[in-house]
């Protein structure tokens, strides 16, 4: 069901405004009510321990005291790195909300280097892995947190829930803090959002499947504990496979899916048949896409494309999808206000563009204080006190906002929020390297990834060494494909002109003849092409020194499937390179070849004694037919009960 239309004021200060915000509460109080309401109902469940809401809330009470007994006190900061898929993972998260402390996620699979900066960062008195919990030594008056009792204690509206970094344009990530009240608000406000009809409850059960250190993992989590329903975790392994997943998410009967396009996309239709709410976010939705999976009007379920950047707490406004053209990305949540400014800072008019300001209850802060000030400065054109600049490009319109782009360098990949900046810095830092630039490029097959242009670098550059280097620095999805090129191109300002770094990238040297492709290595090449926009003449190239992704293996295998179904993702980890992954594919079993035959027509002559001989066929079946009815006619003369009927 559609939710209210918002409120859009006059033609002089258009501004969409939504009703007012839920009543401020924590997100403990959340899962209190929850629990009280449905204590027996499963609250998670990892394909090994299913805990009720009674059971997690005892839990969480020993973890409390595990972090107590740790040191850790209200108002403190903990950062928390511990493998995806685990019921651990989310019991310590809540273990540290209920302790009165904000959580300060980073995935397990990220470099040590971004954990230390991320943790330095944020100041955390304490982090818990997987082996248990380690002290830092930072107090609270160390972390500019305000001064609070010495025992662990629920907390207040006010007090910071989680903290999770963006990506920033100057090579340092940006810690954003997000409070309970801000928290809460997203949760019950999207309780009043999704699947009024039948609202979500204890039969349902919610995929787990994004990063806990990527913001829209709070609204899977969520998604369940606010309504009662089971939050089930998915392996990161798995979901990494992308197809694979969608087999995976009907054997766990998933009904309840948050998750980024371009991984939904890679599911088979019957992966999400069961699913009655789906829930876009992170990444702009294809059309082709929202037509195939909302275009069916008898279907019951709801698909959702939700817009909102972290500092805006996770979702600022969504829009139900029907299938139809444009994409929209909605009208705000309640308690969250929007308004589309020009470069001014003046509202713009119905129909017209421009950046996208949020303001209201969802309103974060960043931990550096200048750059809170620059972010959320105020707009006093529209009276809002503080608001949050977007940087986002949207269409002013009253049945919901259209997404246009981004009017800076910061982009979207994979569902995550990426400063090129920050690519730029860790390029520059590269030996041999005397400039660099990032940027996003599409392949042949509509995927978007990251390209590294370097200069300085001659032609026998180590680009696999140099892809190593940056994987112990970036993330695994901020690591691009690298190319070496002759010169950047710039604007006038003296910036770099990234629409005009090359694209496709220069060639290869051909190869020779004795270092041709075979057949299996040719075809093998064209799809990474399609995929990755990279055109492969050596049998010792690198899926993934190419670009390649989880997304973009996913991709791959699904098309290799088409020749050999028993392929699995693990099959091109395994074997990345070229040369090794055909050698694969040529050992399994091949494909029992149907010989073809030439159907010739029966002659009449055959014809006619085909004809004859059913005649003495037809005949004993009859006279099958004619006995049976005979005993019958007999019986029933004899008992009297149909006289008139004939016997033998």
């Amino acid at each position: 069901m559609p939710r209210p239309q918002a409120e859009i004021e006059t033609e002089a200060n258009p501004m969409m405004r939504a009703a007012l915000a839920p009543q401020a509460r924590t997100l403990v109080d959340i899962l209190a009510a929850t629990a009280a309401a449905y204590p027996d109902a499963p609250a998670i469940d990892d394909g090994e321990v299913e805990l009720g809401y009674a059971e997690l809330l005892a839990e969480i009470a020993v973890e409390v005291d595990r972090l107590a007994a740790a040191g850790v006190r209200a108002g403190d900061r903990v950062g928390v790195r511990m493998p995806s898929g685990t019921r651990g993972l989310y019991i310590t998260i809540l273990a540290v909300l209920h302790a009165g402390a904000a959580y300060v996620p980073v995935d397990a699979d990220d470099p040590d280097e971004r954990a230390r900066l991320v943790f330095g960062e944020a100041r955390v008195s304490a982090i818990v892995t997987a082996a248990g919990i380690e002290t830092t030594g930072v107090t609270r008056e160390d972390s500019g947190a305000a001064p609070a009792s010495p025992a662990t204690g629920a907390p207040d509206p006010g007090d910071d829930a989680w903290i999770i970094f963006t990506s920033g344009s100057t090579g340092t990530p940006k810690g954003v803090a997000v409070t309970h009240r801000n928290a809460a608000a997203f949760v019950d406000a999207e309780a009043r959002l999704f699947l009024q009809h039948e609202p979500i409850g204890p039969g349902d059960r919610v995929l787990a499947g994004l990063s806990v250190a990527f913001d829209a993992s709070c609204e899977e989590m969520w998604l369940a504990w606010r309504h009662g329903a089971c939050l089930v975790p998915a392996p990161r392994a798995l979901v990494r496979t992308g197809a694979d997943l969608g087999p995976w998410l009907v054997r766990r009967e998933i009904s309840i899916v948050s998750t980024v396009p371009t991984l939904a996309a890679t599911w088979p239709a019957e992966a999400l048949e069961p699913v009655r709410l789906l829930i876009f976010g992170g990444e702009a939705v294809p059309p082709e896409l929202a037509e195939r999976l909302a275009g069916n009007q008898d279907s019951e379920r709801e698909v959702w494309n939700t817009y909102g950047p972290t500092e805006a707490t996770v979702v600022a406004c969504a829009a139900l999808l029907d299938g139809g053209f444009p994409i929209r990305i909605g009208l705000p949540l309640d308690g969250w206000d929007l308004t589309v400014v020009d470069a001014a800072g003046n509202p713009v008019g119905e129909g017209e563009s421009g950046e996208l300001v949020i303001g209201g209850v969802g309103l974060a802060r960043y931990l550096d204080p200048a750059k809170d000030a620059e972010k959320y400065a105020p707009l006093e054109s529209v009276g809002w006190e503080r608001a949050y600049r977007s940087g986002d490009l949207v269409r002013n319109d009253r049945e919901g906002l259209v997404f246009l782009g981004r009017a800076d360098d910061q982009i979207k990949l994979g569902g995550r929020r990426i400063e090129l900046g920050e690519i730029d810095n860790a390029l520059q830092h590269l030996p041999g390297v005397t400039g660099a630039a990032a940027a996003i490029r599409t392949t042949k097959a509509g995927n978007k990834i990251l390209v590294g242009y370097l200069t300085g670098p001659d032609a026998d550059y180590d680009l696999a060494a140099a892809r190593s280097i940056l994987g112990e620095q970036l993330p695994a999805p901020l690591v691009p494909r690298l190319a070496v090129v002759g010169e950047l191109p710039t604007r006038t300002s003296g910036k770099v002109d990234r629409d005009a770094l090359p694209w496709p990238l220069p060639k290869p040297i051909a190869a020779t003849p004795e270092a041709g492709l075979t057949e299996t290595q040719q075809w093998v090449a064209g799809l990474w092409d399609s995929i990755l926009g990279a055109e492969v003449t050596d049998p010792d190239a690198d899926f993934f020194d190419l670009g390649g992704g989880s997304l973009a293996a996913a991709q791959l295998v699904a098309a290799l499937r088409e020749r050999h179904p028993t392929i699995a993702v693990a099959d091109l980890y395994d074997h990345p390179r070229l040369g090794a992954l055909a050698a694969l594919l040529d050992g399994f079993a091949p494909t029992v070849a149907v010989e073809e035959r030439l159907v010739r027509p029966v002659p009449r002559a055959a014809q006619l004694y085909q004809v004859l001989a059913t005649i003495p066929l037809t005949t004993l079946t009859g006279l099958q037919w004619l006995t049976w009815l005979a005993i019958v006619g007999n019986i029933a003369a004899w008992s009297g009960s149909l006289p008139w009927l004939p016997h033998l």
